[in-house]
């Protein structure tokens, strides 16, 4: 074997090696709620109330009060699916948390129920700054409309 041909044997390794790094370990492929290859979304918040100016700890200087922000998602259905988000933050902190999703889809309707039953714990007395929901009670899609949601919220909750 060549030089040229060692070349270009290593380039191909090197790029089928890189090509398999993209593939998350652990990703159920089976999963009824799967990421489709395009997902445009959309997102708004606005506060409800901002109670205080004082700022939160963190790299991210957050106002108390109560926010709100939607983040949207397409499941494989094609039907746009809505999250609503309502927390409360304190010194940066979410101290409260309720979810709604717009449930158009019975699949979908499905997972949004297991993932809003299960999405408190993993949200609820964490910092603002560190939430980034993956994949709750086996629904990946809605955390992506969740997390949507949340940089909108971050968005207006910076002071």
């Amino acid at each position: 074997m060549n030089r040229a041909s060692k070349s270009l044997l290593c380039a191909a390794a090197g790029l089928s090696l890189l090509s398999a790094a993209g593939c998350a370990p652990g990703e159920d492929t089976a999963d009824a709620d799967p990421a489709p290859a395009e997902s445009p979304a959309s997102s708004s918040a606005e506060p409800s109330a901002a109670s205080s100016p004082d700022a939160a700890a963190g790299s991210g200087s957050y106002a108390d009060g109560e926010y709100s922000g939607t983040g949207s998602y397409i499941p494989p259905s094609g039907t746009s699916e809505d999250v609503d988000v309502t927390l409360q933050l304190e010194n940066g902190v979410v101290t409260e948390l309720d979810v709604e999703t717009s449930q158009k889809n019975p699949t979908s309707k499905q997972y949004q129920r297991e993932f809003t039953s299960g999405v408190k714990e993993q949200v609820v007395g964490k910092s603002l700054d560190e939430l980034d929901v993956d994949k709750v009670a086996g629904s990946s899609l809605t955390s992506q409309g969740f997390n949507r949601a949340l940089d909108a919220i971050r968005s207006e909750a910076t002071s």
